[in-house]
């Protein structure tokens, strides 16, 4: 073979290789995903909300924070907060997109879900503006066994707005909203849709364990699907983190997962765990682009000290249930 030709092999896989990678490289925690005018959007925890935008989810270009300041109500409601805001969720609802978030901290169920909106995600437009709207749930401890991260709206059958939501504690929960999706609908309608077994070493402050959150739920077929996070993120080489999945025929559950087990009794199907390469995935949200569905997740790289970077994997289907096309 000339080298000249060779050499030309040679650089068109590594250029290859890097595009192929290129959908990891980005710093994230806890991604969602969205898509408007051809433009794709990404936020995760961070300062202010961590954004990133893309025309090809692969090349990323990272944006201002959606907060330049934390939110005044949220440094009273939550002692310990500075501005580390976690787990937002993106939708597009009533005419607006919807950014949920979370505020708390690492351990604690003195938490709260707040809740801003904008008329647009183009930085560049003239009506581009998040207006906060404050809180929308809050756990306190003491009070509540359960805890207020991680949410996840979704809209049933009606058009009507409901949040999932939920860390730890004894599991996801299930909310129904106001018709403005900012504020919890009365009289209130609560569910618990998945848990694993918790071994509490101290008040009901305090985690212990039961270790499933990040709550997704995806309209698919004749089922919602439920998407969560089992075992331990945010450890580097040490995360356990996996995602499993089950259905329902009716948004309140019951979950189950192809063995039939509930989800409210420790089930739920693998879908994708830590292996070599990724010592954890997790925190996934599920979008639908041109016909095709894909995984938003974060995973812990192994080949650069346990680092959280962004993954984006096509979604299969196979006898109604999600199968990942891995590469």
């Amino acid at each position: 073979m000339r080298p000249f030709i060779f050499l030309l092999l040679i650089l068109g896989a590594q250029i290859g290789r890097a595009q192929d990678s290129l959908q990891t490289n980005i710093p994230v925690h806890d991604p969602v995903i969205i898509r408007q005018d051809g433009v794709y959007y990404v936020f995760a925890t961070g300062r202010g909300i961590s954004m990133w935008s893309s025309k090809d989810m692969r090349n990323w270009k990272k944006e201002k924070p959606v907060f330049n300041a934390p939110p005044e109500w949220a440094v009273k409601a939550v002692p310990g907060f500075k501005g580390h805001i976690w787990a937002p969720d993106i939708s597009y609802y009533n005419g607006m997109y919807y950014l949920y978030y979370s505020i708390s901290t690492f351990g604690k169920n003195r938490s709260s879900i707040g809740v801003a909106t904008n008329k647009t995600l183009n930085p560049a437009s003239a009506d581009y503006r998040w207006t906060d709207h404050g809180q929308v749930i809050e756990s306190v401890p003491g009070r509540d066994e359960w805890n207020a991260i991680d949410p996840n709206l979704i809209v049933d059958e009606q058009k009507r707005p409901w949040l999932a939501f939920g860390s730890f504690w004894n599991g996801i929960k299930l909310v129904k909203l106001d018709a403005d999706a900012r504020s919890v609908a009365q009289p209130q309608t609560w569910f618990t849709l998945a848990s694993v077994p918790r071994t509490r070493p101290g008040g009901d402050s305090t985690a212990g364990s039961g270790a499933i959150e990040a709550p997704f739920i995806f309209k698919k077929f004749d089922y919602f699907y439920l998407f969560a996070s089992y075992d331990y993120c945010c450890r580097g080489a040490k995360s356990t983190y996996k995602m499993r999945i089950g259905r329902s025929k009716t948004l309140t559950g019951p979950y189950v997962d192809r063995s039939g087990v509930p989800m409210m009794q420790g089930g739920g199907t693998l879908l994708l765990e830590g292996n070599a390469d990724w010592h954890g995935v997790g925190h996934n949200a599920v979008c639908t682009f041109d016909g095709a569905d894909y995984l938003v997740f974060h995973g812990y790289d192994a080949k650069d000290k346990g680092r959280s970077k962004l993954r984006v994997e096509q979604l299969d289907w196979k006898d109604d249930w999600p199968v990942l096309r891995l590469h």
